[in-house]
Formats: C-alpha cells, sequence, structure tokens
C-alpha cells in the first residue's frame, strides 16, 4: 500500500480550527469598523449612521500631529533599517562559512527573540544617560530606537531572497572584471529588489505598530498614534477611536496593495 503524502488540511478538524481562527480575527475588525460610523458616544450600542466621528478625527489636531509623527519616524526607521539589513544580509551571505557566522546571525535577530518590554527598559535606561550627558530630548531616541528594533524584521525576507537567488549571474560578473560594486549594482541589486520591498513593508508595519517601545523613549508632546490612542482608550473610549482605527487600517491596506503591485511587476 502506497504511503499517502501528508496534507494538513485533510487532517480531522482543521477547517474548523481555520475557520475559527479567521472568524476570531477578522470579526472583531469588521465590528470596529462598523461601529466607526456609529452617530451615538457608545463603542457597542448602534445610534444610527453618521460621519461625524470621521469629521472629529480629521478636525483633531492631536490625531493629525500625532499621525504625522507616526509616518515620519516609520518611514526614516524603515530606509535606515532596510539599508542596514541588506548590508548584513549581502556580507552574511555572499561569503564562505567561517566560525563566527551563526553567532552573528543570532546576535542580529536577537530582538526577534527577547521580550519587547525587555528591550524598552533597556532603551529607556540607555538613552535616558544619553539625554541627560547630551540635553538633546528629541525624536532621534525615538528613530533610533525603532530603527535597531526594525533591522531584523526587514533582514529575514532580504536574506531568504539571497538564499533563493542563484549567484552565477554574480559569478559570471567577477568572472568578466566586474568590481564587486558594480557586481551588486547591476546584477545582485536588481534582483533582490523583491526582497528589499519586503523587508522595507515589513518593517514600516512594525515601527507604524509599536506601542512598548515608543511609549518608554518618547518625551513629552512625542506621542504616536497608537499611543495617542493608548491614551485616549485610558480616558474613555468614543467611536473616534473607531474612525482613526479605520482610516489606519485603510491606508494601511492601501499601501500593501502597492508594494504588492510594485513587488509583482519587478518580479514579472
Amino acid at each position: 500500500m502506497a504511503n499517502r503524502v501528508f496534507d494538513v488540511r485533510r487532517q480531522r478538524g482543521f477547517t474548523t480550527i481555520a475557520l475559527f481562527s479567521f472568524f476570531a480575527l477578522y470579526v472583531p475588525i469588521a465590528v470596529l469598523v462598523v461601529f466607526s460610523f456609529n452617530a451615538g458616544e457608545s463603542i457597542s450600542e448602534w445610534g444610527g449612521f453618521s460621519l461625524d466621528w470621521y469629521r472629529s478625527a480629521l478636525g483633531n489636531i492631536q490625531v493629525i500631529e500625532a499621525a504625522a509623527r507616526s509616518f515620519q519616524i516609520a518611514t526614516v526607521a524603515a530606509l535606515v533599517a532596510t539599508a542596514v539589513a541588506t548590508l548584513a544580509a549581502v556580507a552574511m551571505t555572499r561569503t564562505e562559512p567561517y566560525r563566527g557566522l551563526t553567532a552573528k546571525y543570532a546576535f542580529i535577530n536577537l530582538p526577534l527573540m527577547v521580550p519587547e518590554i525587555v528591550t524598552a527598559v533597556a532603551l529607556l535606561i540607555f538613552f535616558s544617560r544619553l539625554k541627560m550627558w547630551t540635553g538633546y530630548s528629541g525624536m532621534g531616541y525615538l528613530i533610533a530606537a525603532h530603527t535597531a528594533f526594525c533591522v531584523p524584521f526587514a533582514y529575514l525576507p532580504v536574506r531568504a531572497r539571497l538564499e533563493s537567488m542563484d549567484n552565477t549571474l554574480e559569478r559570471a560578473a567577477a568572472d568578466l572584471y566586474a568590481t564587486p560594486v558594480k557586481a551588486f549594482r547591476y546584477i545582485t541589486l536588481p534582483l533582490l529588489w523583491p526582497g528589499i520591498i519586503a523587508g522595507f513593508m515589513l518593517a514600516f508595519v512594525i515601527s507604524l505598530d509599536d506601542v512598548v517601545i515608543t511609549e518608554f523613549v518618547k518625551s513629552g508632546g512625542q506621542d504616536t498614534l497608537p499611543t495617542y490612542m493608548l491614551g485616549q482608550i485610558r480616558r474613555g473610549t468614543t467611536p473616534e477611536v473607531n474612525a482613526i482605527s479605520t482610516m489606519f487600517l485603510l491606508l494601511s491596506l492601501v499601501a500593501v496593495t502597492i508594494f504588492f503591485f510594485i513587488n509583482r511587476k519587478r518580479s514579472s
């Protein structure tokens, strides 16, 4: 009797668990979106359809400033983290194995294994010392903290793309006397773009969504949109928070769609 290929979809209970997981993930989001159009002030009792909470959110200067700050930090942190991750991935995959390579790989991915609260407390202690020594308390600390935290998230897609790439073209370029810089610019980089875009997108979303590290590192008046919403929830929730979350969700979907089409175009 021939051995059957293992297929998780044919296992008993898989469909039920999958449906329950999707239900638990997406139904709360759907409820949040629906109640963002609630005319009343309750987040649990429907009071009619209205766009008042969207007007309130878009007219709230604190929301606009927090959103702009979030996108500024996320963009800079994702760009720097992706650049660092790309260079690290190239250096660690386009070389012969040597002693210490595994340790370097573990060091880069350490923020993924350490609880985020530990990283946040460590950054708080380190940056508080720097603030005392330098007297500077600007957003540079937030950008540095987000960049350091996002590097491993950007590193993994870039490394995966490099490991799946055939390096025959790179060797051919070297045989034709191309310098390592030119081989990287004209051969490796164009083939690596899908991984770089994926790494940037992942780092951008992680930075945009971060609460714990931001809450510990930020100074007064440096609220990002997630920390602002957390503060609003502590003082009492209104559908305005639902409206902000819905706009945040829509913007994320638009960004993911744009990156998807760019990635598909470059891959084709």
